[in-house]
């Protein structure tokens, strides 16, 4: 059995919490009376929102921001936010990234961030996040470690998504719009709302052939929300949602050549294609304001994703010849059929109350999750050259089984929260989490595998936890601090590699992976203020994150093995990310107004010994393997300085321009600082016009039209190196790492976009 010590622990602390706050108001030297305490922390709801006692970085934007952004997809709002950066794929799918950390990660890995859509603690394969920006109704984003809520992968922070709900969504809403490269969106909403209750529900379509080569999307979703009012103080929420998702690559092109003479990409193929993905989101929450000082949350959910896509290029045919550019079906040419299904299921419950200068949160999370992987050959094909001839043993026949696994995965946790306020001006709060996680694997036999039945099991405990300190200076300026951590449990994969793949080369297994763990520091300053007699909100902070056990491959990213350098998963090292950041904003009740987000950013490794590039070919029986130590190096893709500013004019009621600057300095494209991301400034211009009296059927019109990119600058989105390349037209390597060895996404020139909408 688990040692569940840290369970009693974490009650009996918020047992003591409860005496404590008795013994206050009851015996001798009594503080003078304070305003009562409320706990606003939940990993449910957001009914409970409140920045004022909150001792981290915290950050809202409502729905009705996003819906006037009229985005494309989220980090067009995020970038208001200090510290926030996303890898764009095409269409509305990114995957959020806070502070530096996770940035020196590509292809499908976790973010470091953990993702809460409507309480329900979102996993994706891909790391990124699929939601309908239609359908928002707030985004908050907890900087640091964040794990003591929320548990894994929170080893930055959090980001909690809400959607639509309540009676403000009653009546009728249709909008439509278009852009740049075929780009199209309809949507239509229907709500109601009455003594019982209020809902909606909504239909949305968006399309596009998008700026690359190859990168179609479109998204149909169709989601609502329903509220049953059972008391005066009780109410059940329901809502859910179904989504088809089809994309395909996103654009990367190889090499500063490609990028200069072929952005889009026509040349050349990427890792990955044709995505489609299969959602459904259920959830059904019940809560109750027994008195006036308590609450007790509840919650359900099952999170279904079913997600289907081509990987890995073929570049042998079965007899040991190089596929060409110009042969045949080039493009269509992959290895690799993976069907990926995920089943997130869990329950939640909370129970948060307060007495006198005390309050607490209880809450308790269960998860039960499944994974499954079923990956078959799409082609007939050659993994591994001999000679001039395919190697004895490598020829593969389109529809052989690769993988079929299963994971099955238990999380068990309980948290909670305590807020004591010792004198008038001041409020500590205690946060701490024990998790129970379970990892069950099981596969069948496959080639990938040594055509091997295989059974798996490990378990990891973990403790999370955050102390704070929130001081008011005045009645509109506080001072606020925390230490927290954050942890990220090791994936099957990591574990049993050698098992799970022994065709893949010579990676051993590493049972003994210990789970990566965060430490935030963090201190700001929030306050109300006026300059030259406008109204200014301000929030400045200053943080370090460590990170300890990081988990990497023993010869680095996508570095193979050779007979004498064996690979595996290790907790090879340690990263530091520290900086300052600052968010400003205006009255925009004026008619003039401004919002400005600025980061700087210190990211680099404090133990990264062991670095192998390889030059030539990855899968080479013999490959040339280079030594690198990255110690003190710099974390890739991590501008030092990013900033985000937005000036307004309103002139009237009905009419908003904004102008937005998008500003981010250079970085290194890979671990060895040889190869940089250069910097850029973008400007992007946004225009509403809104008809506010009703006009046919009683309706209200609103118009907008948005440019991405103004003045049409060429920039890099991103740029990743890891090791030599082939040439991205003759597919030969030159045994040579340069700036021609880079996976670059080239950034879309200038864009547009317009549509109108009306409210009945």
């Amino acid at each position: 059995m688990p040692n569940v010590k840290p369970v009693h622990h974490l009650v009996a602390a918020l047992y003591l919490g409860a005496m404590g706050s008795a013994l206050a108001e009851t015996g001798p030297g009594t503080p003078q009376k304070m305003d009562e305490v409320v706990v606003s922390s939940t990993t449910i709801d957001d009914r409970f929102e409140s920045k004022r006692d909150e001792p981290s970085s915290i950050s809202v934007i409502s729905g009705k921001e996003v819906d006037d952004s009229h985005i494309e997809n989220m980090i067009q709002v995020l970038r208001s936010i200090p510290g926030v950066t996303a890898d764009l794929s095409s269409g509305d799918e990114i995957k959020i990234k806070l502070r530096g950390i996770e940035n020196q990660r590509y292809m499908g890995e976790k973010p470091g961030v953990a993702i809460v859509i409507d309480g329900v603690p979102v996993f994706e394969r891909t790391g990124k996040v699929n939601i309908d920006i239609d359908n928002i109704e707030s985004i908050k984003v907890i900087k640091g470690g964040a794990s003591y809520l929320f548990g894994e992968d929170a080893l930055s922070g959090a980001v909690i998504i809400t959607t639509k709900r309540g009676a403000k969504y009653a009546g009728t809403t249709v909008g439509a719009e278009a852009g740049s490269w075929d780009y199209e969106k309809q949507m239509a909403r229907v709500g109601f709302s009455g003594e019982k209750g209020n809902g909606h529900i909504q239909a949305s379509h968006r399309a596009g052939d998008d700026y690359y080569f190859q990168s179609a999307y479109k998204t149909d979703y169709l989601d609502g929300n329903f509220n049953l009012y059972l008391s005066d103080t009780s109410d059940l929420t329901f809502g859910f949602e179904k989504s088809q998702r089809n994309k395909d690559k996103h654009g990367t092109v190889k090499g500063a050549t490609q990028a200069e003479l072929d952005p889009r990409g026509v040349l050349g193929r990427d890792y990955s294609r044709k995505y489609d993905v299969d959602l459904q989101k259920l959830n059904m929450t019940y809560s109750n304001n027994y008195d006036p000082k308590s609450n007790i949350l509840l919650m359900g959910y099952e999170y279904r994703d079913n997600t289907n896509f081509w990987s890995a290029p073929q570049s042998l045919y079965p007899n040991g010849k190089s596929v060409l550019p110009t042969d045949p079906g080039y493009y269509e040419a992959y290895t690799t059929l993976n069907n990926w299904e995920q089943v997130q299921r869990g329950a939640k419950g909370e129970w948060r109350s307060s007495a006198g200068n005390v309050g607490w949160l209880a809450g308790l999370d269960i998860r039960r999750n499944e994974y499954q992987q079923l990956n078959t050959a799409g082609v007939d094909y050659c993994s591994r050259k001999q000679g001039l001839a395919c190697a004895p043993g490598a020829s593969v026949v389109a529809g052989t089984v690769m993988t079929d696994d299963n994971t099955d995965e238990a999380v068990n946790g309980v948290y909670g929260e305590l807020k004591f306020k010792p004198a008038t001006d001041w409020m500590l709060t205690f946060n701490g989490r024990y998790d129970e996680l379970d990892l069950d694997y099981s596969a069948k036999p496959g080639k990938d595998n040594g055509n091997a039945s295989i059974s798996r099991s490990k378990s990891f405990e973990n403790t999370s936890w955050r102390a704070g300190l929130n001081y008011a200076l005045s009645h509109d300026m506080d001072l606020y601090g925390n230490l927290s951590t954050g942890f990220r449990t090791p994936t099957v994969d990591q574990l049993y590699r050698g098992t799970l793949s022994p065709s893949n080369g010579k990676t051993a297994n590493n049972e003994n992976l210990r789970p990566e763990e965060s430490l935030n520091l963090e201190f700001g300053l929030r306050t109300k203020t006026e300059w030259l007699g406008v109204g200014m909100d301000l929030d400045a902070s200053v943080f370090q994150i460590d990170r300890k056990d990081y988990i990497m491959a023993t010869t680095g990213q996508y570095g193979g093995s050779s007979p004498t350098i064996q690979e595996k998963y290790d907790n090879i090292g340690g990263v530091r990310n520290r900086g300052f950041e600052l968010a400003l904003k205006s009255d925009r009740k004026r008619e003039y107004a401004f919002e400005l987000a600025y980061s700087y950013i210190q990211a680099y490794f404090t133990k990264y010994d062991n670095f192998y590039q390889v030059l030539g070919s990855v899968y080479a029986t013999t490959p040339t393997m280079v030594h690198f130590n990255n110690t003190g190096n710099q974390v890739p893709r991590v501008p030092r300085h990013q900033l985000d500013l937005t000036g307004h004019w309103q002139p009237t009621s009905q009419f908003h321009l904004s102008l937005e600057m998008d500003a981010k300095s250079w970085s290194y494209a890979d671990e060895i600082e040889q190869e940089k991301l250069p910097g850029h400034t973008l400007f992007n211009l946004l225009a509403n016009y809104d008809i506010k009296q009703k006009g046919i059927w009683g309706s209200k019109w609103s118009f907008f039209a948005r440019v991405d990119n103004l003045f049409d600058r060429k920039y890099w989105v991103t740029a990743r190196g890891t090791n030599d390349q082939p040439d991205y037209i003759t597919g030969a390597y030159d045994n040579i790492y340069n700036a021609n060895d880079l996976s670059i996404i080239v950034g879309r020139p200038r864009t547009w976009f317009a549509g109108l909408s009306a409210s009945f």
